[in-house]
């Protein structure tokens, strides 16, 4: 929701200029990065350093790419969980950025990333925040004390 502010909510102010951008944006940066990576395989080759280090290597991105897909697009629907093992894969999704921005994309074509699960907590809080505020009957300072009999 880093690029979408508070438009999500009501998908006004440029809402969908802002979703296009961010999937424009993504879609941008994952052919760059494919281009980088292909500009590296090269470099290995040209390097001679056999073919299994190169199969190596790109097998190594498939899997981390394929890897940081799921798991940025599980993200989009529900938080994770304090202990889970999400800090420990930032590395494994920055060597398979490229399957987190086809992830970013392809949400993009759906929805703002992220905005189903803030709209559920969104709406929950309105909810709750109504249901606080439908109990209150007045200013408790302007009550009259109880009489003891």
């Amino acid at each position: 929701m880093r690029f979408f502010g508070t438009t999500w909510v009501d998908h006004d102010n440029g809402y969908a200029a802002r979703r296009a951008g961010v999937a424009v944006g993504a879609l941008v940066a994952a052919v760059a990065g494919a281009y980088l990576l292909r500009l590296a395989y090269e470099g290995l080759e040209i390097g001679n350093v056999g073919p299994f280090l190169s199969i190596s290597v790109v097998i190594l991105f498939a899997i981390a790419s394929s890897i940081a897909f799921a798991k940025t697009w599980e993200s989009f629907g529900r938080r994770a969980a304090p202990s889970s093992d999400e800090a420990a894969l930032k590395g494994l999704k920055a060597i398979g950025f490229i399957g987190s921005l086809i992830a970013y994309f392809l949400r993009c074509l759906i929805e703002a990333p992220g905005e189903k699960l803030h709209r559920a907590e969104y709406e929950r809080a309105v909810a709750e925040f109504a249901r606080r505020r439908s109990s209150r009957t007045g200013n408790p300072a302007a009550r009259r004390p109880k009489r003891k009999k």
